[in-house]
């Protein structure tokens, strides 16, 4: 599968095209067989990895039409198969647009999202969908209704059991990363704010240990926060090198850790060497970001929306351009 390499060489846009191609024709084998077959986990994949790359490429249309699209085709029949067990394979698919909508910072569509009504088969579902919202309201300050999420998020993650897969991982590891992102969310809107960023470098240890796969069990790499929120607090050269591990600049982290050239960390890695006086470097920087900048339907001023002062994501660009709360 060439996306496994393109994903690794920072060649989103191509990763993008090829897996839609995939879909196109999965589509049709989907709709002739159905999705009560072991092929479902392979169909799926790869609209999994059409997703992925369009989150690290800034390209929200493309990442969100994927998702309504991959969800059409994962019925209740397939979830309730036993044989083999097909919901601890496929559920946690369904809690792929939580991360999307954290990505392009629709705190709006995040905060209406519906918790799932069968709270057992849909477990994964429903432990992500409250973490999505516990994000939301602390990105947009509401600290009470973020206490709620959380505590609901706890509740719902404590009945994942250990045989619900992100393959090979288990969804009971990957759940670790969202705590500890948000506790350090809902900490740093408090004012906790060294406090909040040892949350988020125990959310960048969870995702550094899980297990390898691509799209990554984390789908919003845990350093994009950190950094956005260092920078806010003036810890710039604490940003500089989460940046600069995440692009796979620094060395210190396998190939598959990093993702390189994508827009956000670029972004980022841009204003630090600004505010830093490496001018030589920015301009380095400068002209790889330009060019990141122009495959992204969304403006990436930051590497997070959950930056103080940054606007609520919205999708497209232009005449087209639809945001969170239903504006354009």
């Amino acid at each position: 599968m060439p996306t496994h390499i393109d994903v690794l060489v920072g060649e989103y846009d191509r990763a993008i095209k090829c897996n839609y191609r995939a879909t196109v024709a999965d589509d049709k084998f989907f709709a002739r067989q159905g999705g009560v077959n072991f092929y479902s986990f392979y169909r799926l994949h790869n609209y999994h990895s059409l997703i992925y790359a369009a989150m690290l490429a800034g390209q929200s249309r493309a990442a969100l039409e994927s998702v309504d699209r991959m969800e059409a085709t994962i019925t209740e029949a397939m979830l309730l198969t036993q044989s083999p067990p097909m919901a601890n394979w496929l559920e946690f698919f369904l809690a792929v647009r939580v991360h999307v909508l954290i990505r392009f910072g629709l705190w709006s569509d995040l905060k209406a999202l519906p918790v799932p009504t069968d709270q057992v088969l849909y477990c994964t579902t429903t432990a992500m969908t409250h973490y999505g919202k516990g994000i939301a309201h602390a990105a947009t300050n509401d600290l009470a209704q973020a206490d709620v999420q959380r505590a609901l998020f706890a509740a719902a993650a404590s009945r994942v059991p250990p045989s619900r897969l992100d393959f090979p991982n288990r969804i009971v590891d990957i759940l670790k990363v969202a705590t500890s992102m948000l506790d350090g969310e809902i900490a740093y809107r408090r004012g906790d704010v060294d406090v909040a960023f040892q949350h988020l470098r125990d959310a960048i240890v969870h995702e550094d240990n899980l297990q390898y796969t691509e799209p990554w069990g984390w789908m919003l790499p845990a350093r994009h926060p950190y950094g956005a929120l260092s920078l806010e607090q003036g810890r710039v050269e604490q940003a500089r090198r989460a940046y600069a591990e995440d692009l796979g600049l620094e060395k210190t982290l396998t190939r598959a850790h990093a993702h390189p050239r994508n827009v956000w960390a670029l972004s980022g890695y841009y204003e630090c060497l600004v505010r830093l006086g490496r001018e030589e470097e920015a301009r380095e920087v400068q002209e790889k970001l330009v060019v990141a900048k122009r495959g992204a339907d969304v403006d990436v001023a930051s590497s997070c929306f959950c930056r103080l002062g940054t606007e609520e994501g919205c999708v497209g660009r232009g005449q087209g351009k639809v945001c969170g709360n239903g504006e354009s």
